[in-house]
């Protein structure tokens, strides 16, 4: 039992000055930029694990290896992350790994299957979605061990928003990176971020879920919406790398989605422009 409760006295803003009591909504902004980035990340690897099991019907292949999840990074982000992933269905601990200096300090995980060692590139090769949880100061010496290492087909998901996504993208060398762009307004339901000390906690809270939802964030957050629209041609991207049809991959998504064709369904020029979409050959379609 917590016998500070109703105790304003003994709380933590008593003791601040007027000043300092400005930057209280920072917690609540901490808190929920790190339940909204794991939970978002969650999502795209949830989606990515569908999309596997679904190519395995497309392309007649029962015995195919799940998604290779890389998590660069064992710090707050990539621990919390790995707590998230490890909940996502379909996801194995066999199928996540982390690199990190450190990788005595992650023996909750390795205990639970997840390999950790400190080898960038060794996970960079092996992953299909890669996640930077590095500080933005360690960002370039990571990009350089990363460049020419990632394999076309690896996306790459930087939770580190203080490095511009074309900069990042031409310091790695790669073109498939998504990156989370989030907004912070202090309000007055911005504590409800403070509620849980746990991310998977936080995501099993109705009102948490509802405020992280991507398309109508509350709580003070908002989201860049280009980033759902990343999230989509991410997914397209992971069907054509197993050189899956235009025609077989948007059947696939419409599947995903389960869209209704009375509301409106994704086809060719959801993702292209009619001339480009007019160009595609039979084989492409």
């Amino acid at each position: 039992m917590d016998l500070t409760m109703n105790l304003r006295s003994l709380g933590f803003e008593a003791g601040l000055s007027e000043p300092e009591k400005e930057l209280v909504c920072l917690r609540s902004r901490s808190a929920g930029l790190t339940v909204c980035g794991c939970g978002h990340a969650g999502f795209l690897c949830r989606l990515a694990t569908l999309v596997r099991e679904k190519l395995n019907h497309f392309t007649k292949q029962s015995h195919r290896s799940g998604l290779n999840v890389g998590i660069l990074g064992g710090g707050n982000i990539g621990k919390q992350l790995t707590k998230v992933l490890l909940s996502v269905p379909g996801l194995k601990p066999s199928n996540i790994s982390i690199s990190t200096k450190r990788p005595e300090t992650l023996n909750e995980f390795s205990k639970r299957g997840v390999e950790c060692y400190f080898d960038n590139c060794r996970l960079a090769v092996w992953a299909d979605v890669l996640f930077l949880c590095v500080l933005p100061s360690h960002l370039p010496r990571v990009c350089a061990e990363l460049h020419s290492h990632l394999p076309p087909h690896c996306l790459v998901y930087s939770f580190t928003t203080a490095v511009p996504l074309p900069r990042l993208a031409r310091l790695l060398g790669h073109s498939f990176v998504v990156r989370a762009q989030y907004d912070f307004e202090a309000c007055d339901s911005a504590d409800l971020w403070l509620r849980h000390n746990q991310v998977t906690t936080a995501l099993q809270d109705k009102d948490v879920l509802t405020a992280s939802c991507p398309l109508s964030m509350s709580g003070g957050l908002s989201l860049d919406q280009t980033w759902v629209s990343a999230v989509l041609y991410s997914v397209l991207n992971m069907c054509t790398a197993k050189r899956l049809g235009s025609k077989q991959a948007i059947q696939l998504l419409n599947e995903l989605f389960q869209t209704n064709p009375s509301t409106g369904t994704l086809t060719c020029l959801s993702f292209v422009n009619s001339s480009c979409a007019s160009t595609l050959s039979n084989s492409e379609e």
